[in-house]
């Protein structure tokens, strides 16, 4: 009998034990387990992220120094108003013309739906873009040739109005050989945000 009873209180004991802290550190384990496995993914992404970052890094070492210079030019990383203003003035001046009142204005977001890179798709997060309204004078032929250096250049830029009145310039009284415009011009060029 008191096998029996030593048998029970063992089996008791053994049931107690293993209710009180075998079950709960065994469910413990297998939460810990399945904590393991998601960090194991983890970890293994974060190694294809490496690799990925390691070849795209030695695909960006390969552009040469002028080629991310023009890339940089193309569209910008951040708008640098002067910069602009100096280079269209630049433009200009091979032509013998000046770029005069420069007025800037961030662009609204549902103009950007009737350009060109707004055709493109939802873009509105990737970049951004601003409109500059200047005045300039000069001859009809040189203000096209302007504009073609202007669509050349590797900077984005829309135009967006363009307005021409003939001015009363003249040379001593003598009429000039070709007559000289005033023009307004307002164009938007964009950048990444």
């Amino acid at each position: 009998m008191t096998k029996i009873i030593i048998s029970i209180i063992a089996f008791v004991v053994a049931a107690a034990l293993f209710l009180g802290y075998t079950r709960p550190a065994y469910e413990k384990v297998q939460s810990v387990k399945g904590d393991i496995g998601q960090f194991d993914e983890a970890l293994q992404k974060s190694r294809e992220l490496q690799e990925l970052k390691q070849g795209l890094l030695s695909r960006y070492n390969t552009f040469s120094e002028a080629d991310l210079l023009r890339l940089r030019k193309l569209l910008p990383d951040h708008v640098d108003n002067v910069r602009l203003v100096l280079d269209l003035d630049n433009l200009a001046g091979r032509y013998k013309m000046a770029v005069q009142n420069v007025l800037i204005s961030r662009g609204a977001p549902e103009e950007q739906a009737a350009t060109v890179l707004g055709s493109l798709g939802t873009q509105s997060e990737v970049f951004d873009n601003l409109t500059m309204q200047f005045a300039t004078v000069g001859t009809y032929s040189n203000f096209v040739s302007f504009l073609e250096d202007l669509e050349s250049s590797l900077r984005i830029v829309d135009l967006v109005s363009l307005t021409i009145e003939q001015t009363s310039i003249s040379n001593e009284g003598d009429e000039l050989e070709e007559p000289i415009y005033e023009y307004n011009v307002a164009i938007r060029t964009y950048w990444l945000k």
